[in-house]
């Protein structure tokens, strides 16, 4: 009775499991038929913010419906992370994924609510925007090499802004500090906006940020740049030396914002994203807005988006462990 019991329940199972398969195969084929919600995991106005919404504004019309994009912004990037890792996988919420977000958080925050790796199924890497080095003009160096012997002759002297202890931004600068042999003095802030504020004013004497959200003010006057975190020079900043060009190939090659979707979203339906992504990645005005926030193309496959993000925790978290940052 037991195996006969046994037998019948496997059936059961199987017949289940081919009647679910069509249905899938289906919903992928007829995907989509409602709008897409992309999920930004940091507050409106940021470059994670304007990168979503360029694709989005572009990857609509290429698939026939809406994608609206969705701020849950706090914690880092947690908060929306989270939300991306524990929706539906039906190709319906979709997210943003950084450098921030499956790179330092990872390897800095020992209970994150997702798994960086696991809960998400990526779809392609999207665009690398340069952070700069930012000091005020008050500081008496006028390059790199001049504010790294000011900071040796006076350890401990010069402060450094962060969004807040334990950010990409924090993570940054422990890594500079590392590499170049200095010692600043960390002043965390409730987020870049107030960091920035403070760098302006003076307060404090340097920080990094995105370019984007940081351009005006140097073309202002108002803060002095000294190297961007990219692979190349910035075409907006062609003076400003990149973090290799200065010894400091160990700061990596700058941020990143990609596409990912739930865990378990079907194949057919990553492929049909990536391929909106990247045909939209090619059209002539996202590529002259991309040009404006000072973006460079980085379209690839799923596969290779994946070892990006492994990478990037491989990173920060040697990045952590030498600098002792860990939050809870």
């Amino acid at each position: 009775m037991t195996l006969r019991r046994t037998l019948l329940s496997t059936l059961a199972a199987c017949a289940a499991a081919a009647a679910f398969a069509p249905l899938v195969h289906a919903q992928a084929g007829d995907y989509p038929n409602r709008p897409i919600k992309l999920i930004v995991p940091f507050a409106p106005g940021g470059s994670t913010d304007m990168v979503a919404r360029l694709l989005a504004d572009k990857m609509g019309p290429i698939l026939g419906k809406a994608v609206v994009v969705d701020n849950k912004g706090g914690a880092g990037g947690s908060i929306g992370a989270d939300a991306i890792a524990k929706s539906a996988p039906d190709g319906y919420t979709i997210g943003m994924a950084t450098v921030s977000t499956h790179g330092a958080n990872p390897a800095i925050y020992a209970k994150l609510p997702y798994d960086a790796v696991k809960d998400f199924a990526p779809i392609t890497n999207v665009m690398s925007v340069p952070s700069v080095f930012v000091v005020h003009p008050s500081v008496p160096a006028k390059t790199m090499q001049e504010f790294v012997a000011l900071a040796k002759a006076n350890p401990g002297k010069y402060t450094f802004a962060s969004p807040g202890t334990g950010s990409l931004g924090h993570a940054n600068i422990e890594n500079f500090m590392n590499l170049a042999g200095i010692d600043l003095l960390h002043i965390p802030y409730k987020g870049a906006g107030q960091a920035a504020t403070d760098a302006l004013a003076g307060q404090v004497n340097a920080m990094t940020d995105n370019l984007p959200s940081t351009l005006a003010n140097i073309q202002s006057g108002k803060l002095r740049p000294l190297a961007v975190l990219a692979l190349k020079r910035s075409p907006v900043l062609p003076d400003v030396p990149t973090y290799t060009e200065l010894g400091y190939a160990g700061m990596g090659d700058g941020g990143w914002f990609g596409l990912v979707a739930p865990a378990g979203t079907p194949k057919e339906i990553i492929a049909k994203l990536n391929a909106a992504a990247h045909k939209a990645m090619a059209m002539p005005d996202y590529v002259e807005k991309q040009k404006g926030i000072s973006g460079e193309s980085m379209a690839n496959t799923p596969e290779q988006f994946a070892k990006q993000i492994d990478a990037a925790i491989v990173r920060y978290t040697a990045v952590a462990k030498r600098a002792n940052i860990k939050m809870d």
